[in-house]
């Protein structure tokens, strides 16, 4: 017998018990059941003799006799259920025999402690809230399942405890990140998802059309012009946690839709983002695990150390790049390094990611800030004054991955609009390339402000020992599935 007929036999048995609990007039579908307090809740504060009403999922049944023993779980914990027919009466214990692991049902009763000491409840009402026609997986584990876990959640929530744990640490992630913003001035603010061009970050952006007003518009791929706007507009500290899409690959660290952490404070610079991540990332830690030393796919990262390391000393010293040469020229030398690049006619744009890329740092047990970062790879930034081939930027790599990118805003609409037109340079078609009306804003005037960019998936990855992003999205972008 396959598994999957094996399967169809058991939804089949469980429909037959289903119609058993309809012909004694039971709605197998209940509505609100009022419970005194949540599972945990009650066995830290185990106290014999007190009456309470839980409502849960059924995730085990032992018969012993005329009783029978469940286990009963809820979001935060698990008791053990004791059913007795002369307790309960013969026509709630013989809907007992109805119930099957899934179930959702509310009891109320009687709290004590067996033989063993383990706490229970001994049940003297059932009511039937959820009847589970699809039987749990008796083991869910392993690459093996793997796909089925990211497509059925729902599932993996309810058989994987560490599953959950991580859901509930992005969760506190989130609201830490809130609390610390507001605690420092920072007003949270929406923007817009729907762009009338696409703008912000270097990215492919998923396209769509808006039938009302007949135009094609763009999922954004970044908030950041429209937050730059806000500065403008003399709103001198925000942030968004924000859901930005990009019609890009899919990998362990890529998902087409991604959450990011955008913020924005006028009057300060790249260092001042550089501290304000620091702090965040490191306030995090402490707060929500109380350590910064963490284990990541086998490496100790120790979030006490921060390190700054030099992009373009260290294109220089493994590639004899330097910012003054095209990125043609960086082409011709990265191949005589045996660097493989394929194409023969390669866009400005993938130049720079393909250069961009090449300096990763993975060997590093600490977080480390990739400064001094070409002016060819970032339009929106600031040049340095010593340096102005380089912009005052960093990317922050934890455990070998990009988890953050800041820098000091520029804020010269003129010197913004150069940058734009050179950055379209050889696309074939330059219609609607620049934004003009972010350029208007720039031209009221834009205060210096320091801006911040900060994955929230692959943070989340890093302080749950995550090894994919898929892993800390509760519903990760797959190939449709036929249901029959």
């Amino acid at each position: 017998m396959t598994i999957e007929h094996e399967e169809n036999e058991l939804i089949k048995q469980r429909k037959a018990k289903l119609d058993a609990i309809n012909k004694k007039g039971i709605y197998a579908y209940g509505g609100r059941f009022d419970t005194s307090s949540f599972i945990k809740e009650l066995t830290d504060n185990f106290a014999e003799g007190k009456a309470v009403n839980l409502a849960g999922r059924i995730m085990a049944c032992r018969e012993h006799g005329k009783a029978k023993f469940y286990d009963l779980k809820d979001s935060t914990g698990k008791i053990q259920l004791y059913v007795k027919s002369d307790i309960v009466g013969v026509e709630t214990f013989d809907l007992s025999s109805n119930l099957d692991i899934g179930d959702f049902v509310g009891v109320g009763g009687e709290t004590f402690k067996t033989r063993t000491g383990e706490p229970s409840l001994k049940v003297t009402k059932i009511e039937m809230l959820s009847k589970s026609l699809r039987p749990l997986p008796e083991k869910w584990h392993g690459l093996k399942d793997v796909e089925t876990r990211y497509r059925q959640r729902y599932v993996d929530l309810v058989m994987n405890e560490g599953v959950k744990k991580v859901f509930i640490t992005r969760s506190k992630v989130v609201s830490e990140i809130r609390a610390l913003l507001d605690a420092k001035g920072f007003l949270e603010v929406e923007t817009p998802m729907m762009h009338s061009m696409p703008g912000g970050a270097a990215g492919k952006p998923f396209k769509t059309h808006h039938e009302a007003l007949d135009i094609d518009l763009y999922l954004r791929i970044a908030p950041e012009l429209y937050l730059k706007r806000l500065l403008v507009g003399g709103l001198d500290k925000v942030y968004e946690i924000n859901k930005s899409f990009r019609n890009e690959g899919i990998s362990t660290r890529h998902n087409p839709e991604f959450t990011m952490l955008e913020v924005y404070e006028a009057y300060s610079d790249c260092a001042g983002m550089m501290k304000l991540t620091e702090d965040l990332i490191t306030s995090l830690a402490q707060k929500i695990f109380g350590k910064t030393t963490f284990e990541y796919q086998g490496k100790t990262v120790d979030l006490s150390k921060w390190e700054r390391v030099s992009f373009a000393d260290l294109m220089k010293e493994q590639f004899g790049i330097t910012p003054e040469e095209s990125p043609e020229e960086w082409i011709k030398k990265l191949k005589k390094k045996g660097v493989e690049i394929e194409g023969k006619e390669l866009s400005r744009t993938q130049v720079i990611n393909i250069v961009g890329e090449l300096i990763e740092p993975k060997a590093h047990n600490h977080p480390v800030f990739v400064i001094d970062i070409f002016k060819e790879m970032c339009p929106l930034a600031k040049t340095k004054k010593d340096k102005p081939l380089l912009t005052d930027r960093f990317e922050l790599y934890i455990g070998g991955m990009e988890i953050a990118n800041a820098y000091s805003e520029l804020n010269d609409p003129m010197e913004q609009q150069d940058r734009f037109e050179e950055d379209i340079k050889g696309l074939k078609d330059k219609k609607d390339k620049i934004d003009a009306d972010f350029i208007r804003a720039l031209e009221y005037g834009m205060p210096p402000a320091g801006g911040l960019g900060i994955g929230i998936d692959r943070l989340v990855m890093i302080l749950t020992n995550s090894p994919s992003i898929r892993d800390v999205i509760l519903f990760p972008q797959l190939k449709p599935e036929n249901i029959e």
